[in-house]
């Protein structure tokens, strides 16, 4: 690892790796802040693991299955507070969301941005409801609109913003200290947070807000993902 990232010239890495449920390695090289020489920590050390933030938005929607209060089968409509189009004579289903089959064309447009607060997902939600292009449950298209879409639904019917829904039945139940979904991140956890470089050579870049945060918002350490 400490030669592929002065090949590469990338700033640091975090490693961890789980075996029958136990932790048996976990490792930081290189560093979380290059200009401040500060190492990468596997313990602490904040990383943007990216669309495996899915898995949270996952858990969270199967947790509210479990306890009979999503039907996977259903026409998401019916938890929403706007309509998402008709088309093909079909309604998408939670189903379909999870299994990446909604049909929905994907859309890159307002993803990401490093400006203002903490984004509105209901807002982005409905004024960035992409083409239906396939019918549900026939074609395997990724979505980061539709994962975001049912970490909404988590926030209506749970009653609770994603991000407390997330960190009071996942995040704290699993002790795992150093992981969030808000953006910007909460103060106690700040400090933590790898900087971000296109190489390690240049400059950090700021720290980006996903608007569909469900999709990809989390920052969490290696060792709290294993």
């Amino acid at each position: 690892v400490p030669l592929q990232l002065k090949h590469s010239d990338i700033a640091g890495a975090t490693i961890s790796v789980v075996k029958d449920g136990k932790l048996l390695f976990a490792k930081g090289y290189g560093y979380a802040d290059v200009q401040k020489k500060q190492p990468v920590s596997a313990a602490e050390t904040l990383f943007r693991p990216g669309s495996i933030s899915k898995l949270f938005t996952w858990t969270a929607v199967m947790q509210l299955f479990e306890q009979g209060k999503l039907d996977l089968d259903r026409d998401v409509n019916e938890y929403l507070d706007f309509k998402i189009p008709d088309a093909f004579g079909k309604p998408i289903t939670l189903k379909h969301i999870m299994t990446h089959t909604p049909g929905f064309e994907e859309q890159i447009k307002d993803l990401f941005t490093t400006t203002g607060g903490s984004p509105n997902l209901g807002d982005y939600l409905k004024t960035h409801i992409p083409a239906r292009i396939y019918p549900p449950g026939t074609v395997p298209a990724y979505s980061n609109y539709a994962t975001a879409l049912a970490g909404y639904i988590v926030q209506r019917v749970s009653g609770r913003s994603y991000e407390d829904y997330v960190d009071e039945n996942i995040i704290k139940p699993l002790n795992m200290t150093h992981s969030t979904f808000k953006q910007p991140l909460p103060s106690n956890l700040a400090s933590f947070m790898s900087a971000g470089y296109r190489r390690g050579s240049d400059p950090a870049e700021q720290f980006e807000i996903i608007n569909p945060f469900p999709a990809g918002s989390l920052s969490s350490s290696a060792a709290d993902m294993a």
